[in-house]
């Protein structure tokens, strides 16, 4: 199975190209561009490089939010364009989960914090248990001290991680 994923939820601009669970291509921009400027692009130049012929795709994956406003909706409106042109799916992916995903099997619990500006910021709260990745708590948007007095409530160790960590 191949995935094209596109991710314009933060600052920074990504994509891939996986199959069969592995990844063939990524590419990540952060640099004094918007999203619309980059992930066309970035797309083109990933698919160039790896030689993949768009109709042999199997899904688009797009980040889903929480995010940046605008940077959501260029990824959603460049993945529904190449889903639709392709006749494929679109595969939503939880920005905050995905980010926690990369912490693999810990004992901790992980909290992924963005910023959302204004003192607060967007985050979930994320366990392993027995292998199999769990949401404690679901996305929404808090006041930082709230979110760190609840986690301190648990009594577990917690990992912070995101762009929001040093921010606040």
């Amino acid at each position: 199975m191949k995935i094209l994923a596109i991710d314009t939820s933060g600052l920074v601009a990504s994509c891939a190209i996986t199959e069969d669970g592995k990844c063939l291509a990524e590419y990540t921009l952060n640099y004094k561009m918007t999203h619309s400027q980059t992930i066309m692009p970035m797309v083109d130049e990933i698919v160039k490089m790896t030689e993949l012929d768009l109709k042999t795709l199997d899904y688009i994956a797009c980040s889903e939010g929480p995010g940046s406003f605008t940077g959501l909706r260029i990824g959603a409106a460049t993945a529904k364009g190449l889903a639709h042109g392709l006749n494929i799916d679109i595969i939503p992916v939880p920005t905050l989960a995905a980010l926690a995903y990369n912490i693999f099997n810990t004992d901790k619990l992980i909290c992924p914090i963005m910023d959302a500006r204004r003192n607060q910021v967007y985050t979930g709260v994320y366990t392993w248990k027995n292998g199999i990745f769990e949401t404690v708590s679901p996305e929404y948007a808090r006041n930082i001290d709230d979110i760190i007095e609840i986690v301190s409530l648990t009594g577990q160790e917690t990992i912070f991680l995101g762009d929001g960590v040093p921010v606040y």
